[in-house]
């Protein structure tokens, strides 16, 4: 049984002026997540990907589909049940200079949630120390304040954060777009080295396909609030089916140019011949 197991789940939003009709964000999307694993949700920005992130996470109103979480359906979850729930489901967002307070030392922005949740000092101590060892911070960070540190060390702190309430899945919103490739690479490699230590799956939203393929077992590419695609990230990165995602392929970094150029003939190829054969494009 998956993890978490997304049915046909459509968001709709309201529209300013009675006049409008509503704006639907999802329309009916369906995918998984298997324990242990990294599923990547990739796709333009205003693709949906970051709403399905959001509905995961109890931040963007279901109107239609199920979403189960280990069996219960979080759609459906009163707000009791969403707080029991709140400790196996994290999130890591986009930009680590925000998503910190400014005021807190890393001791107390770890501790926050633990103390909400009556966690016991000694009990809360040991899970502090822990999740700073696993994105390999030192424990006396614990003193500092978030200006302290650079970029990739504030995103390190925001994945510890995550990770003191031990939970199951990690909603990982953009979390290295915000950061130079050097530390991209770094952090990347980190959320790897966390999941190989403690089993925690992934649903890694991002806009850049070459970041979804180095970490993530299987993939789904949206656009337009629906899935266009999906499988192995071998699969969808290798042999794309669909033109948006050799569209996205096409606009990855990669260094080597001959692989770019190679990338780019083969794009127009299929798009020469789509257009013969009077296929809109």
């Amino acid at each position: 049984m998956s993890l978490l197991d997304i049915q046909d789940v459509s968001v709709t939003y309201p529209r300013r002026g009675w006049r409008k009709p509503p704006f639907q964000a999802l329309h009916q999307v369906s995918l998984d997540v298997r324990e242990g694993e990294t599923v990547g949700l990739v796709g333009e920005s205003g693709s949906g990907k970051s709403t399905l992130g959001r509905a995961v996470l109890g931040l963007a109103p279901v109107s239609g589909g199920k979403i189960l979480f280990d069996g219960r359906d979080l759609a459906q979850a009163s707000t009791q049940e969403r707080r029991k729930l709140a400790s196996r489901i994290q999130v890591v967002f986009q930009d680590p200079y925000s998503s910190l307070s400014p005021s807190l030392t890393v001791g107390e922005t770890l501790a926050e949630p633990l103390r909400v949740r009556n966690v016991r000092r000694s009990d809360a101590n040991a899970r502090i120390a822990e999740a700073l060892d696993l994105v390999r911070l030192p424990f006396d960070a614990i003193q500092r304040l978030p200006r302290e540190f650079s970029g990739g060390q504030r995103q390190r702190i925001a994945i510890a954060r995550a990770l003191v309430l031990e939970p199951r899945l990690i909603v990982c919103d953009e979390p290295v777009s915000a950061l130079d490739l050097t530390t991209q690479s770094l952090v990347l490699q980190l959320f790897l080295e966390v999941q190989e230590r403690t089993g925690v799956s992934y649903l890694f939203i991002s806009h850049d396909l070459s970041v979804v393929r180095v970490m993530s077992h299987r993939v789904a590419v949206m656009r337009g609030g629906k899935i266009l695609e999906s499988g192995t990230a071998g699969e969808v990165t290798s042999n794309p089916r669909h033109p948006y995602t050799q569209q996205l392929l096409l606009a990855a970094p990669v260094a080597d140019p001959a692989l770019q150029s190679a990338r780019r003939a083969a794009y127009f190829q299929s798009l020469n011949t789509r257009q013969a054969a009077g296929e809109m494009v």
